[in-house]
């Protein structure tokens, strides 16, 4: 047990396994490190095409309600994937 509490709250030492086998661990220093490979107009796409599909599959059964749900659910997830690039973009920056 106190190689376990030592492991999660100390992190490593030199006796353990090389750095770069550690598990990936989603810290600022790891995040800063990362390359952000999708372009925002591969997210908003993807968004898209996602809800898309969703709101024919519901136009096709008549479902007014869901054809709703869907696309209030569509705006809302796109404004905040827009917020979160912003966010993105503003970091790469300042990196």
């Amino acid at each position: 047990m106190d190689a376990a509490r030592r492991f999660l709250l100390e992190g490593r030492d030199d006796e353990r396994e090389p750095e770069r086998d550690a598990p990936p661990r989603l810290t600022l220093q790891a995040l800063e490190k990362i390359r952000m490979s999708r372009s925002r107009e591969r997210i908003l796409s993807n968004l898209d095409e996602m809800y898309r599909e969703a709101f024919d599959r519901a136009k096709a059964s008549a479902d007014q309600s869901q054809m709703a749900a869907l696309d209030f659910a569509y705006r809302r997830e796109q404004l905040y994937f827009e917020i979160l690039l912003d966010i993105r973009e503003a970091m790469e920056r300042r990196g």
